[in-house]
């Protein structure tokens, strides 16, 4: 095994790269100035002004737009009428313009450059030191959604999507948690034990519509006060990371990826997938891949034992499905041996999201009444000798071998000698779900043939039946193609 260094020795950078670095500005008592009175203006310096800022707007009466106009009227903003100029930006932390022409945007970036002032100036991104984001407000929980310019309105389909996520009663939860985070540091020693009470937080504050009251304020200090008392112990969790694709992650994966102390991931987890694990867990690679250097699995059993009874909170994560041909069993039988707590999250096996891009049913009713999930290898690198070939090669049942794709001649050689017909659907897919994804259809009979296009650098399924007859009458093929050509191929 080895520890997955930061940033990983693969080149793969942790966080992948920012448009903009977001940031949230304390603006309380600062001093912000504003040129321009129209009603994006308008808008600016009131947000400004929820900011606690102290907004001075520099514009000609006559230039003021309603907006403007009612919000000076309502509101402390102090309104100079007569136009900016290069004394404006001494003591201001923010300047903010709304300007006609390309020069007076010029002239006031420059300005305000000059002075030392970040600047903004509206709808001149070429002016703009900083942007404003879509907001969601459950202040002191404050959301800020940007598309650096390029698609406004998605920031804002994206802001009504979580304004329906979050409960309005998130800012109450929020204010609670200000106030009792000085109580709960005194009760609860740094690290694990404050996680936890915060993770308990958490899911009760995002489970409710209702507001926290008084005594809900006097159980949360109770549970810190038991959470100190309790032994820490330590527990394992095996997560499936689905084929790939991190849409197609649980949302109890993800909740299980934000809490884990230590992450021991497989080789054919997607980078995708690990940039939305907790920043602070520790990560080793401990993957295991045919032909190729892998961690023994008494090292990944020992491994997980280790960290557990160290008090740590083990994410074991699988791709696919943890209980499907992802040697489970084992690592749950030497945990419980033990004494470890460890719990399952399933994730979406290979097979389903190959049928899923295929648009494809497994059982079909007038194809299949039975599917089969069979293991393209065994220990030895070679078929399995317990394998069922007659019961295999019967009709009216879909057959997908998993890690098979060094042994596709040998499939296709015992499914013909125990009886199937080389015209028989079969259908190759490698990297499913992902955008490096290569599919093959066509007749049993070339299943050999078709590997060698395909390649096995890349995990492979192969199914095999009736169901996958529409695809392989159009004898499909892709090869260094996205997905989405893919699909239009086959329809």
């Amino acid at each position: 095994m080895r520890r997955n260094p930061s940033p990983p020795s693969d080149g793969q950078e942790r966080i992948s790269a920012l448009a903009k670095l977001p940031v949230f500005w304390n603006l309380q008592g600062k001093r912000a100035v504003i040129a321009g009175g129209s009603d994006g203006a308008a808008w600016k310096a009131e947000l400004l002004q929820a900011c606690g800022a102290k907004v001075e707007l520099y514009c000609e009466t006559d230039d003021l737009g309603e907006t403007m106009v009612a919000l000076i009227e309502r509101t402390s903003l102090i309104h100079h009428a007569h136009p900016w100029h290069c004394g404006i930006f001494t003591g201001a932390s923010l300047a903010l313009a709304d300007c006609e022409t390309e020069d007076e945007a010029r002239a006031f970036f420059c300005a305000a450059r000059a002075a030392g002032v970040p600047v903004n100036v509206i709808d001149k991104p070429a002016y703009c030191q900083f942007q404003f984001g879509s907001i969601v407000n459950r202040s002191p929980v404050i959301v800020s959604i940007s598309t650096d310019g390029a698609a406004p309105i998605l920031a804002q389909a994206i802001r009504q999507r979580i304004e329906t996520l979050l409960p309005p009663s998130l800012k109450q939860w929020a204010s609670l948690a200000q106030s009792l985070r000085e109580a709960v540091n005194r009760r609860l020693a740094p690290g694990g034990p404050r996680r936890l009470f915060w993770e308990r937080f958490v899911t009760r504050s995002l489970s409710t519509n209702e507001p926290p009251t008084e005594e809900t304020a006097n159980g949360l200090l109770a549970t810190a006060e038991q959470i100190a008392t309790e032994p820490r112990a330590g527990s394992v969790t095996l997560v499936g990371a689905g084929p790939g694709d991190p849409e197609l992650l649980t949302l109890k994966a993800m909740r299980a990826l934000q809490a884990a102390d230590v992450i021991l991931f497989d080789d054919l987890v997607s980078p995708e997938v690990l940039e939305l694990a907790r920043r602070e867990a520790k990560r080793f690679l401990v993957g295991k891949r045919g032909g190729r250097e892998s961690c023994r699995q008494d090292d990944i059993n020992d491994m997980m034992v280790r960290f557990a009874k160290a008090g740590k909170r083990v994410v074991r994560l699988k791709s696919g499905d943890p209980m499907i041909f992802g040697r489970a069993g084992e690592e749950i039988a030497r945990l419980e041996s033990e004494g470890i707590a460890v719990d399952v999250v399933p994730g979406i096996t290979a097979a389903s999201a190959m049928a899923a891009s295929l648009k494809t049913s497994l059982t079909h009713r007038d194809h299949a009444q039975q599917v089969r999930f069979v293991t393209g290898h065994s220990r030895n690198a070679e078929l399995p000798r317990t394998l069922d070939w007659p019961s295999l090669a019967k009709a009216n049942q879909t057959s997908v071998f998993y890690m098979g794709g060094r042994m596709a001649g040998q499939i296709e050689q015992r499914l013909s000698e125990n009886g199937m017909t080389s015209d028989t659907p079969v259908v190759v897919m490698s990297s499913v779900s992902r955008p490096q994804a290569r599919s093959w259809a066509g007749p049993l009979g070339e299943l050999a043939d078709a590997m060698r296009t395909i390649g096995v650098d890349e995990p492979v399924l192969i199914g095999v039946g009736a169901v996958f007859g529409a695809i392989a009458g159009r004898r499909f093929l892709s090869h260094e193609i996205s997905t989405q050509e893919q699909m239009s191929r086959m329809i």
